[in-house]
This record gives structure tokens, sequence and C-alpha cells, in this order.
């Protein structure tokens, strides 16, 4: 093997290693350095006034109970969607593109259709005016009925972003042999069991990707719920562009962003070692 063929794999990589290397490893550096830095000099201070924020607490409360619920939802949905498709004896590729319509767009734009559903004089307050179950518009959206915010925030993002978890799921299940649930089928196995015992065991890697993507992404959520809400749902990243754009203390936003990424990599660990596949239990 020449030089050249022996060098050829690492001259193809460097453009994306350079790619990655100048939009992430540059920013992720100065962002650790601006969120550990007062007055020119290192300092915790920007963790400190951080936690101290008034807003910290709800923050860490409201963006862990958004993952906590809308993740699980969207891997349950996102399952059965898959398995319903898998199902289809024609038509897949229809019900497949309607049902990943979301993905084309924003999470602004999304936040906003569904203020426009929600909102005071929206479609549902009308729906239900029109039904006579209301006698005039209720406010959904407000910092006083908070669980009413929350499900509304909920809808959105589940609505918005389970398709990209289905996609993921479909994918997965297509590398799945037939021969596995036909030769179960032969044996008798029910449906259930076949589901349980080798859909599943073999869909763990595409379940592991679909957790780590969405969890990440959870922990970022922020146009819906800013426009759902706006200051009335503080999450992480909704504190980290108050305190950058509303106060201008970039050491502050750079302790929160810091927080979201700490927090994100130990959800990573955590599904790696968790939903870990031996290389032989691969399909």
């Amino acid at each position: 093997m020449t030089l050249r063929s022996r060098l050829l794999p690492y001259l193809l990589l460097a453009p994306s290693v350079a790619f990655l290397a100048a939009l992430f490893l540059v920013p992720l550096v100065q962002t650790i350095s601006l969120s550990f830095m007062e007055d020119g000099t290192p300092s915790l201070a920007n963790y400190s006034r951080m936690v101290s924020d008034i807003n910290f607490g709800p923050a860490i409360r409201n963006t862990f109970l958004l993952v906590l619920t809308v993740v699980p939802i969207q891997i349950v949905m996102a399952l059965a969607m898959a398995m319903m498709l898998q199902k289809l004896p024609r038509g897949r590729d229809v019900v497949l593109w309607i049902w990943t319509i979301p993905l084309g767009i924003s999470d602004l734009a999304a936040g906003l259709v569904w203020l426009a559903i929600l909102q005071d004089r929206g479609y549902l307050n009308s729906a239900l005016y029109g039904l006579g179950l209301i006698d005039g518009p209720t406010a959904w959206l407000t910092y006083e009925t908070p669980v009413a915010l929350f499900l509304g925030v909920v809808v959105a993002e589940v609505w918005r972003a389970t398709a990209i978890v289905l996609v993921i799921l479909v994918a997965g299940l297509q590398l799945i042999p037939k021969e596995y649930k036909e030769a179960a089928e032969v044996f008798g196995a029910r449906p259930w069991t076949i589901f349980t015992r080798i859909t599943l065991p073999l869909l763990k890697p595409s379940l592991q990707t679909a957790l780590i993507l969405r969890t990440v992404l959870a922990f970022e959520v922020f146009a819906v719920v800013y426009a759902i809400g706006g200051t009335n749902f503080p999450v992480l990243v909704g504190e980290a562009y108050n305190w950058q754009r509303n106060y201008q203390n970039t050491g502050v936003a750079a302790a929160y962003a810091m927080l979201i990424v700490v927090i994100s990599l130990a959800a990573t660990v955590v599904f790696l070692w968790a939903l870990r596949t031996k290389p032989e239990q691969q399909p």
C-alpha cells in the first residue's frame, strides 16, 4: 500500500474535521472560557449568579419535566406508528410522508401554530364556545394556568418532533431480517411475543439513537416554549437567551449553556450504557 493510499481516508475526512472544529470545538472552548471569567480573571461568579437567579429553579424543573414527559410519549407514539406502517399492505410511503410533514416546519413556526390554536381567541376556544362548553374566551397560556400551559407545550413538542423519532425507527425496522419473524411464526409465536422477543431487542440500536437525539434536543427546547408561553414558562435555554439578550451578561448566559451541555452529555452516557448492544445481537 502506497503512502498516498494510506493518507487518502484522512484527507477525505479533513474537511469535515475542520468544519466541526470551526463551528463546534472553537465556540465550545470560547463558551467554557466565558463561563469561568469575571472581569478578565478566572472566577465562579457566573455560576453563582446563575444558581441564585430567581428563574433557575423553575427553569431546571420545567426543562426536566418536559424531557421526562415528551420523550417517552414520542418514543411510544413513534414505535406504534412505525409498527402500524409495517402492517399496511399499500400506501405506506404516502402515510409516512403525511406523518413527517411537521419535520418541514421550524420550531418557531410550530410554536406559532399552536399559539394560534391555544390563545384566548384561538381555534380551541372558538370550537369550545361554539359547542357551548365555555361562556367566553378562556386563558390557557398564562402564569395563572401552569398546568394548561405545560400541557400546551407538551402537545406542541409531541406534534412537532415525533416525526424524527418515527423516521429513525422505521429505518431500524427495515434492517431487521424478515426471516426472524417468519421463523417465529412457524413455531407458533404470537404477535406480542414476536414484538417483545425479536423486534424490540433488534431495534435497540435505533431506539438508542432516537432516545439520545430527542433527549438532547428536548433539553435545548426554546422556540416552541417561547412562542407559546414566553417568560411564563422558563426553561434553561430560555434563561440563557434572557441573560444574553435582555441583560447583556455573556458570562451567565455561557454558564447556562455549559449546564445544558453537561446535562446532555450525562443523558447521552446513560443511554449509551443502558441500551448498549453486543455486535452479535445486532440485525
